[in-house]
């Protein structure tokens, strides 16, 4: 299966969703959509046909026929400082949104114990040219010339160490000036928000579909100095709750979403302002970019980081 490296690197953190041997390829599908590195699946539920047809024997070790014919496992295995969490919480919300049972473990520890001891991996970390993310917990750092943005990004909310994340943040740093009027869509932990603010946005506006993501945002940009009107944040399904006019939109969510976010975002657009979207996989680029053309943009850049795809984007001029 090519996983080995990832196991033998004790830097990689496992997860692992069991699910119902009938819902396994679409529960894989699931998966490997939130960690595009590959899945390895465990399924046992036709072991006794597979042994015959391949090795034409039907003596199969005791310790096979133990194994649960109902239920198949998917791991997959990431690297911990990109916040596994992020993961999770994206994995059971496509799962519960498909109607499948199913339970996760980290590591082989269960979610909820594993939350106790997830800060450990989250370290300063430089972004671009010229931000460094530290943790609250974290005192002891140098940033040399970067903007500091501190936080505490909740367990389900961007840390800014995954890829869409930081691609995003770095795409910023060159679209962000005093007049910038900032529209983070899907805002989380508000990261993009407040780095922008650092950056010396006049103003940030985000949006989460999650309460308490919206409560982790304005706590957030609290910590960094910032509160209305300077940032706002609401909660609200993408741009229902939004007026106005932005000079630059973030929406770093996934595929789906910033499809039909594209039917929408125009109208809260300047002309000459810049769309920045994130949280696509490589194997969704077509349907994006004939997405993208549909609703009349085009890609000024495009960036990927370990199959992660993030585009900036501008009104075709008519």
């Amino acid at each position: 299966m090519g996983m080995t490296n990832y196991v033998e690197n004790e830097l990689w953190t496992e997860i692992s969703v069991t699910v119902a041997t009938a819902d396994i390829d679409f529960a894989g599908a699931i998966v490997n959509m939130v960690v595009p590195y590959g899945i390895y699946i465990e399924d046992y539920s036709a072991l006794e046909q597979e042994t015959m047809e391949i090795a034409h024997i039907d003596l199969i070790e005791q310790e096979l026929l133990d194994k649960d014919r109902e239920h198949g496992i998917i791991h997959v295995y990431v690297n911990p400082d990109e916040n596994p969490m992020e993961s999770v919480a994206f994995i059971r919300e496509r799962m519960d949104e498909a109607g499948i049972r199913y339970e996760i473990k980290i590591s082989d520890c269960k979610v909820e114990d594993w939350q106790n001891n997830w800060k450990q991996y989250f370290r300063p970390t430089p972004v671009g040219d010229k931000l460094l993310i530290r943790p609250l917990w974290v005192d002891d750092y140098d940033p040399g010339d970067r903007k500091v943005l501190s936080i505490e990004p909740g367990l389900a909310f961007g840390t800014g160490s995954h890829p869409t994340t930081r691609l995003c943040l770095q795409s910023m740093e060159d679209y962000v000036d005093s007049d910038t009027t900032l529209l983070d869509i899907g805002c989380g932990s508000g990261i993009l928000s407040i780095a922008a603010l650092l950056l010396g946005a006049q103003s940030a506006l985000g949006v989460d579909i999650d309460e308490l993501a919206v409560k982790t945002a304005v706590i957030n940009a609290e910590e960094n100095g910032f509160t209305a009107p300077r940032f706002r944040a609401v909660v609200g399904d993408l741009s229902d709750k939004v007026s106005g006019k932005f000079n630059l939109v973030v929406a770093n969510i996934v595929a789906d979403v910033v499809m039909e976010f594209n039917t929408r975002v125009g109208e809260f657009l300047t002309d000459d302002g810049v769309y920045i979207t994130g949280g696509i996989i490589e194997n969704r680029e077509p349907e994006v970019l004939a997405s993208f053309a549909a609703n009349g943009f085009e890609v000024i850049r495009r960036s990927q980081d370990n199959g992660w795809l993030v585009f900036v984007l501008k009104k075709v001029n008519d």
